[in-house]
């Protein structure tokens, strides 16, 4: 069974076929909300709103040991992450699906491993590739399958949020090698590898990053919930041919 994590946009799954939902505890706190189990394409399927089902819940305040643990309760054989993101390079324009496949953490003060000594020994992850390469290929195969397109590859930036960065922070991820910017990859794909859980995601990217292109002068968020509208819409097709292949 596949679990599918839902960031800003996706908050629900309208061609899921919902069976129950489950509100669950962990050691770690609650999740950000009820798991939902059901079918997609005849297929079983846990999905969970990342940011809460109002998108009440911060990026640095996401819950993401309790997010991942309920999902291995849950025996889920990999997660899918969908994530609003912002484009750093030029070609990465609004509307751009993108696999990332390498991640740099900027954030801080968040959860960030189920090993914090105590009792529990502390458990060292190879995280040199961070997304699990199966899993991104399967991805990749549903999205041209849906008949769109995808950059394959990347670097996410993940930052601290909630606030958008500024342009000199932009520059310095682009300097850093980052192709992408959004504030929840982190600690979510380090947590998945601790729990040798299957982890890829799908960047979506809504808007140019802080001082490019038709961001220069600033971020324009009506112009973002449009995108975020119809590139979810693609997503779901994605979704659907994922539980295909």
């Amino acid at each position: 069974m596949l679990a599918i994590i839902g960031g800003s946009g996706l908050t629900q799954l309208s061609n899921m076929e919902i069976e129950r939902r489950e509100v669950v505890r962990t050691p770690f706190g609650e999740p950000s909300g009820a798991l939902v189990f059901g079918r997609m394409c005849n297929e079983p399927v846990v999905f969970l709103a990342r940011h809460g089902y109002g998108h009440t819940i911060p990026p640095h305040l996401v819950n993401y040991r309790a997010n991942i643990w309920a999902l291995k309760d849950a025996r889920v054989s990999g997660i899918v992450s969908v994530a609003s993101v912002g484009g750093i390079r030029a070609e990465l324009a609004p509307g751009t699906l993108m696999v990332p496949d390498q991640i740099i953490d900027y954030t801080w003060g968040r959860k960030s491993t189920f090993f914090e000594g105590g009792d529990t020994p502390v458990r060292h992850i190879d995280f040199t590739h961070p997304y699990d390469q199966a899993l991104r290929q399967r991805l990749l195969a549903a999205i041209s399958a849906a008949g769109e397109h995808a950059v394959d590859g990347g670097v996410y930036a993940s930052t601290q949020g909630p606030r958008l960065e500024t342009a000199a922070e932009i520059n310095r991820l682009d300097r850093d090698g980052a192709d992408i910017v959004g504030m929840t990859g982190m600690p979510e794909a380090a947590l998945a590898r601790e729990l040798d859980l299957p982890y890829a995601a799908i960047g979506v990217v809504v808007n140019y990053a802080a001082g490019r292109w038709s961001s220069e002068a600033g971020i324009h968020f009506p112009d973002i919930e449009i995108v975020l509208q119809e590139s979810m819409l693609r997503v779901r097709n994605v979704l659907e041919c994922l539980c295909r292949v």
